[in-house]
């Protein structure tokens, strides 16, 4: 008895030395909040161009625009950029660390890549954040066509763009696929959850990662049309896949539908900061 008593204290301790720290947790679910709060602002901005009082199908430039025209907008601006930091060191632990997954799987090295990718991109949204917050940048979407044009004028620039494009499309599908399968559940801490909750937590889940997957379906698109007719202004981000959905056959309800999906995902983001499981085992 006391052999596996030494065993079974060894292996807690062992658990609870590779653990990640409290406040490492606490600033990732503040991340994981920050990140919802930017994608109800999208979605909110987007279902009242729907409606047609106001608004604008913007992506988080032009939601954090929108944010710092407010009063006490830069200020509010400020405290989402230091609430987004979290969820960019949270993508950097998974990459070192690949927290919640076998070390020795072989979808290891591309749950790396996804997470430094994400990480990357969140470290570019929290700076976008920070820069309309001191008036060091407009809302202004021509950075994704400046970037496209850079590529592109790299050797071999058009099969660079059209991978980037293909990868998203991936992704989408990805989230598509997650959206169907639930399997997003996984993550959740059940058992501290009630039952209400949880319900909530798999119904936005689901259909927000059902719009996002169809948003991102039309970015990777953009740039797939990019790289065939090597015109940079062809390259679109969230807000130019939301102006395509309103621009198609009943567009306006649409773009309503997908909008609405991006404030559940915001919804569901913000449950996940709550319950999300953040340990490496």
């Amino acid at each position: 008895m006391a052999g596996v008593s030494s065993i079974t204290t060894s292996s807690s301790s062992s658990v609870s030395s590779n653990d990640i720290k409290p406040w490492i947790r606490g600033f990732a679910r503040i991340g994981f909040i920050s990140r919802g709060i930017v994608y109800i602002l999208i979605g909110t901005l987007a279902v009242m161009a729907a409606l047609g009082i106001g608004g604008s199908t913007s992506d988080s430039s032009g939601a954090f625009a929108a944010v710092a025209s407010k009063p006490f907008g830069e200020v509010l601006l400020w405290i989402l950029g230091l609430g987004l930091i979290g969820i960019v060191l949270w993508h950097l632990i998974q990459v070192v660390k690949d927290p919640e997954h076998v070390r020795n799987d072989g979808k290891s090295m591309f749950r790396r890549l996804a997470n430094l990718i994400t990480g990357i991109a969140y470290g570019s949204l929290t700076y976008n954040a920070f820069a309309i917050a001191m008036h060091a940048k407009s809302s202004g979407s021509g950075s994704k066509q400046t970037l496209s044009a850079k590529l592109l004028s790299q050797p071999f620039g058009q099969w660079v763009v059209g991978i980037v494009g293909l990868i998203i499309i991936g992704y989408a599908l990805y989230e598509i696929h997650n959206a169907y399968t639930e399997k997003y559940t996984n993550k959740f801490k059940r058992h501290e959850m009630s039952e209400k909750e949880w319900e909530w937590g798999r119904k936005t889940g689901k259909l927000g990662l059902y719009s996002r997957g169809t948003v991102f379906l039309l970015i990777g698109y953009f740039f797939i049309q990019t790289a065939i007719t090597a015109d940079p202004d062809k390259t679109q981000g969230l807000d130019g896949a939301l102006s395509k959905i309103a621009q198609q056959p009943y567009g306006q309800w649409l773009l309503g539908i997908v909008a609405a999906g991006l404030i559940l995902y915001g919804v569901f983001q913000i449950l996940t900061g709550k319950n999300r499981h953040m340990s490496i085992y």
